[in-house]
């Protein structure tokens, strides 16, 4: 590894030799969205997500940011950002650490071990730790209702749809506007 940006490509296609779904934003290997998939043998089995992953520049000296686009309930994941508590990945990443290593041990860890003493959703944590029942049970519904293949895809065309709200309630204002300048003149 003679420079990071070998690295990074180098950890880029490694991941997506690995039979990972790699999509690539702006045709560059600094951004892109991985399909992931909740590990076997926990309450996320049977979920899909797509993983917003970022390199900065001195990436693998500095770690990846990473958050996850479709709705998860995790005491460790932010409910509206997405983004991840993983210490390995904010704290104590290192370069002997790759992009396989984040989707095939450190996620896949934290959905199958919570924290909830360091949350970054505190309703998830709380209700781990007083209802697990209870929370066990949101977390498939959940799954179910925002963690199927169909959500992943649908993703960007949800963005769209409320741009294309905003601007139908633009014309609509505007025709609004033109009926109170009719009242005016009778």
């Amino acid at each position: 590894m003679s420079s990071p940006s070998k690295r990074r490509e180098m950890d880029v296609m490694k991941l997506m030799m690995s039979d990972y779904n790699v999509e690539t934003i702006n045709d560059g290997l600094n951004e892109f969205n991985v399909e992931f998939h909740g590990p076997k043998e926990s309450l996320y089995e049977g979920g899909v997500w797509k993983i917003h992953v970022e390199l900065p520049d001195a990436y693998p000296y500095k770690s990846p940011s990473i958050g996850f686009v479709n709705k998860i309930f995790h005491p460790n994941v932010d409910e509206l950002s997405g983004s991840v508590c993983l210490d390995v990945i904010n704290q104590s990443w290192s370069p002997m650490f790759d992009l396989l290593n984040v989707f095939e041990v450190f996620l896949p860890q934290l959905l199958i071990y919570p924290n909830p003493s360091d949350p970054l959703n505190g309703d998830a944590a709380s209700l781990m730790m007083k209802d697990k029942e209870q929370y066990d049970q949101k977390v498939k519904e959940y799954c179910e209702r925002y963690a199927k293949k169909e959500h992943i895809m649908n993703s960007t065309g949800e963005e769209l749809s409320d741009e294309e709200d905003v601007s139908d309630e633009e014309s609509g204002s505007s025709d609004e506007e033109d009926e109170i300048a009719g009242h005016v003149d009778p």
